[in-house]
């Protein structure tokens, strides 16, 4: 492997978030891990093969004593810990990339997001899910106004998982459950196409795990799409769907608009009805524009997450703007703590934004 920057990277977790996905998009990027914290073992002893020379640390404070050996730390910590370990990587001065969710509240995500601007630290999140192949590919169409006047989004992010799986995830009160996991990207994936969110309607249960494990998201975008002014002014609405014990998971993506459907049946080769539908789709394409009985398959747009980490290298080189605006991740965070408050009333919640920090944090 050659190394294209010679950025020292510390990442904090090595576990399916920190070896499964960052590790790995890391080194597809051209970058290389410098040090890792991780207590578990077997993890340390993944990582030495990893990364031959890698300095292992049992916990955050002892990397960070040696932090002027580093250029940017990526936190893959379990979210209930990304308030604590993130003000600390802020308090020794160093760029901090910080795994979605932000924070599993506002209020902590505003913290966070106060002390990076007041420190002058760079900040960004990991809200890799903008360069899925099919976010990317529905992007370009809607830049085309292929699908005209857009009125609705929907996207499902179900999957049949009668045996939950035994992770914190799914067990911890304060930073697991889909609503944090799952619906951080939901949320940011409709945020990104149709614009800030105006109000919340959510439904929650648990139904096979401790924490929520099955939801529904209904969100207005105060955003007219494309600015038709036959259409209502309000924008777009969004339905989103998140949970583990979907035996017949629904179409992944369904986005209507006055000229067309955008349909993407399946997601990462997770179980579904429809895939017979998608296997048939020509090569090169992700999905279909549909109108009525038409179909016409899509060219899939380019990219892919290895993206984020190329980004990262010309935020940090270069002085480009950061991969993903913290204050997005912060509009999100707000998003999700008012489906909350929405299963607690049962009402549609308004959403107003708390802080403007003013950081650009290009």
């Amino acid at each position: 492997m050659t190394f294209t920057s010679g950025l020292r990277i510390g990442l904090v977790g090595y576990g399916s978030a920190g070896r499964g996905i960052h590790a790995r998009l890391i080194r597809e990027a051209g970058l290389a891990v410098s040090a890792v914290v991780v207590r578990d073992s077997g993890r340390a002893q993944s990582a030495r093969e990893d990364w031959p020379g890698v300095r292992i640390f049992a916990d955050l404070n002892a990397m960070l004593a040696s932090a002027d050996h580093l250029d940017l730390v990526v936190v893959a910590s379990p979210s209930g810990l990304h308030v604590e370990h993130a003000l600390a990587v802020i308090a020794s001065g160093t760029a901090l990339v910080l795994d979605k969710p932000i924070a599993p509240s506002a209020e902590g995500a505003a913290t966070i997001i106060e002390a990076a601007s007041a420190a002058g630290v760079p900040l960004s999140v990991f809200q890799n899910r903008r360069w899925d192949e099919e976010q990317l590919t529905l992007r370009a169409l809607l830049a085309r106004g292929d699908l005209g006047q857009v009125h609705r989004f929907e996207r499902r992010w179900e999957r049949w998982r009668p045996e939950p799986m035994d992770r914190w995830k799914e067990n911890d009160p304060v930073g697991g459950g889909l609503l944090l996991d799952l619906g951080a990207h939901l949320v940011d994936s409709a945020v990104e196409c149709f614009g800030p969110v105006t109000s919340v309607y959510a439904e929650m249960r648990s139904l096979n795990t401790p924490t929520e494990d099955d939801v529904f998201l209904s969100l207005t975008h105060e955003r007219p799409a494309l600015g038709d002014p036959g259409m209502d002014a309000g924008g777009v609405t969004s339905h989103l769907w998140a949970g583990t014990l979907v035996a017949a998971p629904g179409p992944r993506t369904r986005v209507l608009g006055r000229e067309g459907a955008y349909l993407v049946t399946t997601f990462e080769q997770d179980v579904s009805p429809f895939a017979r539908l998608a296997e048939s789709a020509p090569a090169g394409s992700l999905g279909w524009i549909v109108r009525g009985d038409e179909m016409e398959p899509v060219p899939q747009a380019p990219g892919g997450h290895v993206d984020f980490y190329r980004d990262v290298i010309a935020w940090l080189t270069l002085g480009a703007r950061a991969p993903v605006d913290p204050r997005d991740a912060l509009h999100t965070a707000l998003v999700l703590d008012c489906a909350r408050e929405s299963v607690k009333t049962g009402a549609r919640v308004a959403v107003n934004t708390p802080i403007e920090t003013g950081q650009s944090h290009g």
